[in-house]
């Protein structure tokens, strides 16, 4: 086990009156070592260095028909309606995310805590760890709107009060990911640098950043320059990969313009060693349905 992160000094500020300067990452990607886990000492190479891994097959076919049926039961549930750890889209005011779906699918809840995911994450955050964070994503076809580029940390650090970049996220398709129908974007590398972003926080911004996000996102200068750096890559695969990506990574994905859905389960572990403080730029926390602050170690 390593030592707490370090809460009182900001090295992270953002949401600032003017733009600030880059910042290099003050901590490491990779906490935990080979003989921790599943990863060897290649793939934990590679992670440190790009921010991103991708396991193909990283469930079978059978679950991905399992889970896409506990997809369906949760966006058609009628008792969920009005919910607020439900988001619809903008436009057409179909589902876009359900939010601390442990809480509502037992499926999902175990799937969490099962060693092929677990175990990974305590891997690459060298500690016990806890969720953050849960959500089932939809992208349906014609429909589905994209995330502008964004690093989950600035968000993570300003609103909920995340510490350090202490965290990973797991997304596991349910669906094919093709180069068209809106898949994740990264930026290999950009997880060493953080970007301040300009902008007061207004009270109670979850309610319309999730859904379409204009505060916390980096210039298109910014941007620019994080291309030029480090260039693009795209996440695509089968039904059953996943993608486990740094909670500082620079990441996007378009519209869906395409008749094929694209859906995910997106499960964010921190380490119980980066518990939430205050929030470093907002006016209050955000709801526990959003950013969880029950550090117990999920076993």
């Amino acid at each position: 086990m390593t030592a707490m992160v370090e809460t009182t000094t900001d090295l992270y500020p953002s949401r600032l009156a003017q733009p600030g300067a880059f910042v290099e990452r003050q901590h490491p990607t990779v906490w935990g070592t080979a003989e921790d886990g599943p990863f060897d000492a290649d793939t934990l190479a590679a992670h440190e260095q790009r921010g991103f891994t991708v396991l193909e097959d990283f469930i079978t076919p059978d679950e991905v028909i399992r889970y896409s049926a506990e997809l369906s039961r949760l966006s058609s549930d009628e008792s969920l309606r009005g919910d607020p750890r439900v988001v619809t889209e903008k436009s057409s005011g179909e589902v876009r995310s359900i939010f601390e779906v442990t809480k509502l699918s037992g499926q999902i809840d175990a799937l969490a805590r099962d060693p092929r995911v677990l175990d990974r994450a305590r891997q690459l955050l060298g500690s016990d760890v806890y969720l953050h964070q849960t959500r089932v994503n939809y992208m349906p076809g014609y429909k589905g709107a994209g995330f502008y580029w964004h690093s989950d940390f600035e968000t993570w650090h300003a609103e909920d009060g995340m510490p350090a970049p202490r965290a990973v996220s797991c997304s596991i398709a349910l669906t094919p990911n093709y180069p068209y129908n809106g898949g994740l974007m990264v930026m290999p590398g950009s997880h060493r640098t953080y970007v301040p972003c300009v902008g007061e926080t207004p009270e109670n911004y979850h309610q319309d950043s999730l859904k379409e996000q204009r505060i916390g996102v980096p210039s298109e200068d910014a941007i620019t320059e994080l291309a030029r750096r480090y260039g693009i890559d795209q996440f695509t695969g089968a039904a059953g990969s996943a993608l486990w990506f740094d909670a500082n990574i620079m990441h996007a994905s378009g519209n869906n313009i395409t008749p094929f859905p694209r859906s995910n389960i997106f499960l964010v572990f921190n380490s119980v060693e980066n518990a939430l403080t205050e929030p470093y730029s907002a006016p209050a926390p955000r709801p526990e349905h959003i950013g969880s602050r029950d550090t117990t170690p999920l076993r």
